[in-house]
């Protein structure tokens, strides 16, 4: 349930709860990989500059970049905070579970990777936290209640699950509800132009039917709904170009580009900027999450938040990815 708010600075709500958020997050996955400190601090300031409040990371960024432990994107969040002063004006959501050191959702498991990612952002309580994967041999009763836990205890705000399916949640959503306990209110799920069916379905169905928002992630496709992936283009100097330009050998890609660029040209906008418009338009959909290691990539990102597409841009996108 996304409630949109007249302020100003254009607002949602998360779920049921009361946290509310600028509608589009700032994805902190490149921060401590293809961003240095100095460049994540650059692209924090810029993003907090055009309003945006909601920063999503995670305590397994970076494990997988040689010399790293897993942690660095929350440290480098952490020493933004701090320097900058603006704890106060920042959601931070975070998600455990996937660390090297802290895999899976025992219950000791989420509480000390939690009190790490603590540590590590320099705050005394997350505001949204995630369970970054689904731990099957896990029941959830137990993440369940270990969840709630932290909640009680002042050192988380509000849950999350990212990386789930659609009858593990509504099993964790049931049993929290039934013995009153903290309760998700958001999913994060991989949802974008290209990849409709990984939300699209069951799982949006129990997303609605309880009330929760989504928070999408690869909202732009690892950078191929930028428009910088074309066919017979030049190749891109990105950590994440061969992963996006496999989107090009789906018929589908080459359709959506130029429904972008058609919606894009229409409104004076980067593809990008109307590839996250037309996800935030969708239903359940709060906030989508997209990462900038650049200042310049952060204003098409923060347009968004603005862009209203009219139903026929609407319709010749959702013809396009369908």
């Amino acid at each position: 349930m996304t409630e949109i708010h007249s302020d100003p600075r254009p607002r949602v709500t998360l779920g049921t709860s009361d946290l509310t958020v600028f509608p589009l997050a700032l994805g902190g996955n490149v921060f401590g990989w293809t961003a240095d400190e100095a460049q994540s601090f650059a692209v924090l300031d810029a993003f907090a500059a055009g309003g945006g409040d909601f920063l999503d990371t995670a305590d397994v960024y970076s494990a997988w970049v040689p010399g790293n432990t897993g942690g660095e994107s929350e440290a480098i969040i952490g020493n933004w905070l701090r320097s900058r002063g603006n704890r106060d004006e920042i959601v931070v959501a975070t998600k455990v579970g996937a660390h090297p050191e802290w895999t899976g959702l025992k219950a000791h498991t989420v509480k000390s990777a939690t009190e790490e990612s603590l540590r590590r952002l320099g705050v005394e309580r997350i505001d949204l936290l995630y369970t970054h994967r689904d731990d099957p041999a896990t029941p959830v009763e137990e993440f369940a209640v270990a969840l709630d836990e932290l909640v009680r205890e002042g050192k988380v705000r509000e849950i999350a699950a990212s990386n789930i399916s659609a009858e593990r949640l509504a099993e964790a959503l049931e049993f929290s509800e039934r013995e009153g306990l903290a309760r998700y209110v958001a999913v994060q799920p991989h949802y974008n132009l290209v990849s409709r069916s990984t939300y699209e379905g069951p799982l949006a169905e129990v997303v609605a039917a309880h009330g929760l928002s989504s928070l999408p992630y690869f909202a732009l496709a690892s950078g191929f709904l930028t428009g910088k992936y074309r066919p017979g283009g030049p190749g891109v100097d990105s950590a994440r170009a061969q992963g996006a330009a496999r989107y090009l050998d789906d018929p589908r890609g080459p359709k959506v580009l130029d429904a972008l660029d058609a919606v894009a040209a229409a409104h004076g906008v980067l593809p990008a900027t109307a590839a996250l418009a037309w996800l935030a338009s969708r239903p359940t959909v709060a906030a989508p999450i997209a990462s900038a290691r650049t200042v310049e990539q952060v204003a098409p990102l923060l347009a968004a938040a603005a862009l209203r597409l009219t139903p026929e841009e609407l319709a010749l996108l959702d013809e396009a990815s369908a």
